[in-house]
């Protein structure tokens, strides 16, 4: 299996931001970098407890699904 890429090599450090979702402790918080490519727009995801750590890449479509579902009434 695959090693997931560092974060740094996915995105500089300014196009990292916190999600808004994020809790105001610090301690349960998400990162995300937006990856623009013609043909494969994607995400980069990161626990920004560990900035230097392992990304998670998804395509933007997944992304969007995946936000649209937690974005439904009861989630």
């Amino acid at each position: 299996m695959p090693a997931f890429p560092a974060a740094y090599e996915l995105a500089p450090r300014a196009a990292w931001f916190k999600s808004s979702y994020s809790d105001g402790t610090g301690q349960n918080c998400l990162e995300a970098a937006p990856l623009p490519h013609p043909t494969t727009p994607s995400i980069a995801i990161r626990d920004s407890k560990s900035p230097t750590g392992p990304a998670l890449l998804l395509p933007s479509s997944a992304w969007a699904a995946f936000v649209a579902y937690l974005g439904q009434e009861g989630r």
